[in-house]
């Protein structure tokens, strides 16, 4: 049986990838840290069947110790601070998490386990202000926030250590996939939540910034399914993860409303104080490697994805619990 490490587990990626892998017959370990706020919603329904063993990027030895505990087959690093907006607040951690932790993680690879295969989340932050439309894995990076630059750094070092160390060492950059296990403060859920307290009364407005800014929106589910390809190959290398569509803000918007039968401009408030200085504008992703290479494709249109999060939420709602906050 093969055993698996997710760090992150209790986010959303890593909540779908240990079902994923749970199914495929895997062994599952996540790692938590200690001190972490977020909560253990995500997998409750897993506890019984993955472990759980606590871990800090901040913290190399423990980091070791995990990895020379578990002796894992492969590594899903999906741990981050991941909200573009606090790493304008905390740049500092974001840079020790982020970017610096992917470091530590990988040199414990390299002394613990290094015949292990290792994933590393990479991201579409990192094109930021694209100097080409669609980005695939030769576009040049050009981050715009310290969350992005610090996963460029990330993206690098593992790079780094699969050419130095010949770890077996892969990066994802995935572009914004979505879920009703997304975390509230990104804006796809932040409008699937809006909606579903305005449409039970608990709401009247939810206010926005940029409606026009446009991303590449997957399905979380399909993309953790593209990690795993990844290291099932013969050879590591690195993967744009995206369905090639565009969808704006406004669009996303107009989809959610019209599925709990309300009419957007009725509810929706610009507020200036949302807008971004150094707002992304248009990221599109070009998947078309990992279609030829890993045989991966999205299999949840953005439409559906955005009916399958405003009908979860609504649920959530109507059976008087709270949604996932994180």
């Amino acid at each position: 049986m093969k055993r698996a490490l997710i760090t992150g587990i209790t986010g959303q990626d890593g909540s779908y990838l240990a079902e994923f892998l749970l199914d495929k017959g895997y062994q599952v370990y996540g790692m938590v840290r200690r001190s972490s706020a977020d909560t253990l919603g995500r997998i409750e329904h897993l506890r019984r069947h993955v472990t759980l063993r606590p871990g800090d990027l901040l913290d190399q030895s423990s980091l070791c110790s995990i990895l020379r505990e578990v002796q894992p087959d492969e590594i899903y690093n999906l741990a981050a601070q991941s909200f573009v907006p606090a790493s304008w607040e905390q740049p500092i951690t974001t840079t020790q998490f982020t970017a610096l932790g992917v470091a530590r993680l990988l040199e414990g690879v390299r002394r613990e386990c290094p015949r292990a295969r290792f994933y590393q989340a990479s991201s579409s932050e990192m094109f930021g202000r694209a100097v080409a439309v669609p980005q695939n894995e030769r576009t040049p990076f050009y981050p715009r926030s310290p969350y992005g630059v610090a996963k460029v750094y990330a993206h690098w070092v593992t790079v780094s250590y699969r050419e130095r160390h010949r770890l077996f060492a892969c990066s994802g950059i995935l572009f914004n996939h979505e879920s009703p296990r997304r975390g509230r403060e990104f804006v796809t859920r932040k409008v699937t939540d809006g909606v579903a307290r305005i449409a039970m009364g608990l709401d009247m407005e939810l206010r926005l910034g940029n409606l026009e800014a446009r991303r590449d929106w997957g399905f979380a589910r399909d993309y953790v399914e593209a990690m795993w390809l990844m290291l099932q190959q013969d050879a590591p290398d690195d993967y744009v993860i995206a369905t090639g569509e565009t969808h704006s803000v406004r669009e996303l918007v107009e989809i959610a409303f019209g599925a709990a039968n309300l009419d957007w401009r009725a509810h929706v408030v610009i507020d200036s104080t949302l807008l971004r200085p150094t707002d992304v504008e248009l990221l599109q992703g070009d998947a078309r490697k990992a279609s030829a290479r890993l045989g991966w494709k999205p299999t949840v249109g953005f439409r559906a994805l955005i009916e399958m999060m405003v009908r979860a939420d609504l649920e959530h709602y109507r059976r008087g619990s709270r949604p996932l906050a994180r």
